[in-house]
């Protein structure tokens, strides 16, 4: 049974090497091609596995990514090897457009994160009267609005628990197939979270080592958060995550 979801929250390839780059703390004026192209057909190859709709732009800048880092191996002509009438010209750096695109897209992404917090900010100005609002004040906030767990977090994670789980393929092996529908899965989590309160680490909601579970179980933990019936939690960078119910 094949699983096909499309996840909104992707905000497009120049996102996941944003992403990548500050994730790896990288010189955007100095990209290493090499790595970043490793790093992104990781993800790209992790979608894949979990038989998520990839869209279009993600495979175009695959290619492009692939064509710069030969570019980057091809040997550099000599200077001597020129005319005299191209001694001032150098061959422009391959990443270089690639740069530029980058500091744009991250300049319009902080433009729309200081947007979004003059919202954020003007949303709590009413005009009205005083009113009494004491008892309102014991309410707890939405601690979703507060997560930094982003999903190429969760996508990083979930590579780290396969290659724990050292999947490996039998050379013969009699498969049974059983189909395991995500809402029995996303009621079985809900249930472990309640008999076992407090935080889960991501890796324990795995308790199977079959490739179909794991995929459903990662997508019903996807479609949790969605539904904001989970909270997911991230002390420090690279550290792991925990799961833990809403209520």
């Amino acid at each position: 049974m094949q699983y096909h979801v499309k996840i909104d929250a992707f905000e497009g390839p120049l996102d996941l090497l944003l992403h990548l780059i500050n994730r790896l703390e990288i010189d955007i004026y100095d990209i290493p091609v090499s790595e970043i192209t490793e790093q992104y057909m990781l993800y790209i190859h992790t979608m894949q596995e979990l038989e998520l709709d990839i869209a279009s732009e993600y495979l175009v800048m695959a290619a492009t990514l692939l064509s710069i880092k030969s570019r980057m191996l091809l040997p550099k002509q000599e200077e001597d090897l020129f005319d005299d009438e191209f001694e001032g010209e150098q061959e422009e750096d391959p990443r270089e457009e690639l740069m530029r695109r980058l500091i744009e897209y991250r300049r319009y992404k902080e433009a729309a994160q200081d947007l979004r917090s003059l919202e954020e900010g003007r949303s709590q100005v009413y005009t009205k009267p005083p009113s009494d609002l004491s008892e309102y004040g014991s309410q707890s906030t939405n601690q979703m609005d507060s997560l930094n767990v982003s999903l190429y977090d969760m996508l990083g994670a979930f590579q780290k628990m396969l290659r724990r789980k050292k999947i490996q393929k039998p050379l013969q092996t009699k498969i049974t197939r059983q189909e395991i529908p995500i809402e029995k899965r996303m009621e079985e989590i809900l249930e472990d979270l309640r008999i076992n309160p407090g935080r889960r680490r991501f890796v324990d909601l795995f308790p199977s080592n079959s490739k179909d579970h794991l995929v459903v179980t990662f997508l019903a933990i996807l479609e949790l958060m969605k539904s904001h019936l989970v909270l997911i939690e991230q002390e420090n960078n690279f550290s792991d995550i925990y799961v833990m119910g809403s209520e």
